[in-house]
């Protein structure tokens, strides 16, 4: 089946730069994709010409305005409904594309795609969710960042929506999901994680039971679930704990000749340490929960980084991630207990 994919050409920090290099490179080793660039038509064609792009399998959508990496997300959805974000989006809308991907302002992008593909039946709010690497691989961490304040309903929303996303990305059945919390112990965290925990574990979810923060890295479960509020601080704490790391290997190495030298002999290992935690091999964050298929990269990647922006959007479509989670939702809905109906110990 063919896959055809709307990107957002003008989002990020640089914009053609970057998306249209990694398209023509996500393009050449996918046979059955075609893609849709989004934005000031001149521009892209021009871009495309340079490139000596497969010009057969892109198509350019015209849209005449840009959001700003700045800009308010609610000014954005109301001013600006011929922008390149926008126009990507209402591609999947009309079921002309199976995904979109953006690298734009992130509240721009979560306000536009909830506004005009709305949410799936059962679920409250859309989340953004993250595979991020660990010491066995990978795990999905969701929310990072789109809802502050969650409900116990809400957590177990996520904790489904994660492991719908997690057998399709990474093709295993009945992934573990543990819930983000401050001890491992059931008596811990505030009344919303006590309750939601009671959910989770009457689910039918595959439920680890709590997990603390450094069980993301140590791979202790494949879906953490936890609110905007407490995953965006554990993702930005993490990006940060990376960049030091790194600055501290780059000057101990160059400290003195004798370092310098021992960088020359470490370099294989240094590449593969470089290689294994590449962020931009991670890129891409699906904003789940929503009818369709929306993937937020980052907005300072370069075009490796955007090329796997595109694969997750890939491999959402292929696998059908929208139905799985419509169809694992609907299923809960009927057997959900309520929070007033939840014992608490």
């Amino acid at each position: 089946m063919s896959i055809t994919v709307a990107v957002d050409a003008m989002g990020g920090d640089v914009g053609l730069k970057v998306t249209v290099p990694a398209s023509i490179q996500f393009l050449s080793q996918h046979p059955d994709v075609n893609l849709i660039l989004v934005g000031d038509a001149a521009a892209i064609e021009a871009q495309l010409r340079a490139s000596d792009a497969p010009l057969g399998r892109i198509r350019v959508q015209h849209a005449a305005e840009v959001v700003g990496m700045d800009e308010a997300p609610q000014l954005a959805l109301k001013n600006k409904k011929d922008s390149s974000m926008r126009v990507a989006i209402n591609q999947v809308k009309d079921g002309v594309a199976q995904a979109a991907v953006s690298a734009g302002n992130t509240g721009a992008l979560m306000a536009t795609a909830r506004f005009v593909l709305k949410t799936l039946p059962g679920i409250d709010r859309p989340a953004i969710a993250k595979m991020m690497p660990n010491m066995k691989g990978t795990s999905c961490v969701l929310d990072l960042g789109a809802n502050v304040d969650c409900t116990p309903e809400q957590l177990l929303q996520f904790g489904i929506m994660g492991s719908e996303l997690v057998t399709a990305l990474g093709h295993k059945t009945n992934p573990s999901v543990g819930l983000l919390n401050i001890g491992s112990e059931d008596i811990k965290g505030n009344q919303v994680a006590k309750l939601a925990g009671e959910l989770l574990k009457d689910s039918g979810l595959n439920y680890y039971g709590n997990v603390e923060g450094n069980d993301i890295y140590k791979g202790t479960v494949d879906v953490v679930v936890t609110d905007g509020f407490t995953g965006n601080v554990a993702l930005k704490t993490s990006e940060g704990l990376a960049h030091m790391i790194a600055a501290f290997l780059r000057e101990e190495f160059t400290r003195s000749w004798w370092t310098r030298l021992c960088a020359a002999v470490a370099m294989p290992v240094l590449k593969r340490f470089k290689a294994r935690t590449d962020s931009r091999r991670y890129n891409g964050a699906s904003l789940l929960g929503l009818r369709g298929i929306v993937v937020k990269s980052h907005g300072g990647t370069d075009a490796l980084g955007f090329r796997f922006a595109l694969e997750q959007a890939y491999e959402e479509a292929r696998s059908n991630v929208i139905g799985h989670i419509a169809d694992r939702v609907a299923y809960h809905i009927d057997n959900l207990k309520r929070p007033d109906e939840v014992e608490t110990h």
